[in-house]
């Protein structure tokens, strides 16, 4: 197979700093390449290098070529790349216009994008703007238009990263479609199953060097598979924390709104995990955002401690923003680029428990150590961190307001599997000695296995099953739930 795009001996400097070194990859027509380590390890810079892309400031060795080839780019958190004032219709039509032809023959290259990405109800998609949509369906609307450019290349960051079971395997089967078809697609991944199901050629890197290569077979093999933890039994509740009754929600688009959330109910008690399942668009973001009071076109009832919560993050009172704290699918945009991850983690005790600068650092300091990262990392900026070194700088940052209950949105799904159990384990600890109550937004089943004490399902933005987390993963009762759980 031809060479379309290739590194050579990249080394990529950042204020000193190396963040790869010497690192060589090739991109083949019809074949995937898959970057797989830790991170850190330097595979999205080296994806972005692709593209002619690299952090700001960066000093850069080596070659790129691409040879001419367009290479389309899905990145690991797609709201990104999307414009926030846009509708994703009308992004997409954006980008198939460049290509010329009547409305008709633009509106079909857009179907059949649509039908390649494997977006499920497209209409009611393409009505919505980017943060309407949950995190899966950003990922594949990035991913039509990376489709409707044409791209030679395609670079796919943590493409599986926030998506279901179901969802999962159809993004396997496009992934490969594309291969079939010619295209070049280069793969970073922390997902191994993915990676050995679809990778013609394994990079390992470690430190931003290539540590290992050559086939799939070959370079993974059974020996970096990690088993699934046993399922928790069920424990004795501690009190209600946070409850929804008959919650509804809706997003507002350009022929009305379009309803979310179907007269939910739920309970999260004190030292409890709740894991919410389901595909991707069923509902489970915007629920926890209305929990969190970041969605407030919703109607029903949200209680905290038995007393009504206020439908806005803006009308909550400090105490009540502390106890209900939300860690974001995409942790870069709730950062500011410009200050510090240590000062914008520490800033949290300052500002939800009053308490005083100085402290306020050196637990922000602690409690990032906890989750893995240095003192060097937390001085940096937020982009100075990979994706999942961001994501545990966000986890740290809620967890210095000392919550009652903390909503994660899929908050494992960028990780490597060291770093997953890391901070598995540190919410575990925490909620095994009664100080929290978790509401895991999650596609990871085997997360959902090891933390959760009840799991409930949601299809079309209704509670479908629910019920003891050992009873549903291994006897699931409804057809939906074995679907995604492969029973």
């Amino acid at each position: 197979m031809s060479v379309v795009a290739e590194v050579r001996d990249l080394r990529v400097e950042i204020g000193g700093r190396t963040v790869v070194d010497g690192v060589c990859v090739r991109a083949r027509a019809g074949r995937v390449t898959a970057l797989v380590g830790p991170s850190g390890s330097g595979k999205t810079t080296t994806g972005l290098a692709l593209l002619g892309e690299y952090p700001a400031g960066a000093r850069v060795g080596g070659h790129v070529l691409t040879a001419g080839s367009a290479v389309g780019y899905v990145p690991q958190h797609p709201a990104a790349v999307l414009n926030p004032a846009r509708r994703a219709g009308a992004l997409l039509r954006d980008v198939a216009a460049l290509g010329g032809g009547s409305r008709r023959e633009v509106r079909a290259r857009v179907e059949e994008a649509l039908l390649l990405a494997r977006i499920p109800d497209p209409g009611a998609v393409l009505r919505r703007f980017p943060h309407q949509l949950s995190g899966g369906q950003q990922q594949r609307v990035v991913l039509a238009q990376a489709l409707l450019r044409g791209a030679r290349v395609i670079v796919a960051d943590e493409p599986t990263t926030g998506q279901d079971a179901v969802t999962k395997r159809g993004i396997v089967t496009e992934l490969a479609a594309v291969a079939a078809r010619g295209v070049a697609v280069v793969l970073l991944s922390h997902d191994l199953d993915v990676v050995r199901e679809l990778a013609d050629e394994v990079v390992v890197l470690g430190g931003g060097r290539v540590v290992d290569r050559g086939p799939a077979a070959e370079v993974l093999g059974s020996r970096l598979r990690v088993p699934p933890p046993a399922v928790r039994a069920a424990r004795t509740r501690g009190p209600v924390r946070l409850e929804a009754r008959e919650l509804t929600a809706a997003h507002r688009t350009g022929r009305g709104a379009a309803p979310a959330l179907h007269g939910i109910g739920l309970e999260v008690a004190a030292g409890e995990c709740l894991a919410l399942i389901g595909r991707s668009g069923s509902g489970k973001t915007t629920l926890g955002r209305c929990l969190a009071g970041l969605h407030t076109g919703h109607d029903g009832r949200i209680l905290w401690r038995g007393a009504p919560l206020p439908r806005s993050v803006r009308s909550r009172s400090r105490t009540e923003l502390a106890a209900v704290q939300y860690v974001f699918q995409d942790p870069k945009a709730a950062f500011d680029e410009y200050r510090p991850v240590r000062d914008q983690v520490a800033r949290t005790a300052v500002r939800l428990r009053g308490a005083a600068p100085g402290p306020a650092r050196e637990e922000a300091l602690r409690m990032l150590a906890e989750l893995g990262l240095t003192e060097e990392q937390a001085a940096r900026r937020p982009g100075g961190l990979s994706g999942g070194e961001l994501q545990r700088a966000a986890l740290a940052r809620t967890l210095l307001a000392r919550p009652d209950v903390l909503v994660c949105d899929e908050i494992t799904s960028g990780l490597d599997p060291v770093t997953r159990g890391v901070v598995l384990d540190v919410l575990a600890a925490r909620r095994d000695r009664g100080e929290l109550g978790l509401l895991l937004i999650t596609h990871d089943l085997a997360a959902a296995a090891a933390l959760a004490d009840r799991i409930a399902v949601l299809d079309g933005g209704r509670v479908v099953e629910e019920g003891p987390a050992h009873r549903l993963l291994d006897a699931p009762r409804h057809a939906f739930t074995r679907a995604l759980t492969g029973r």
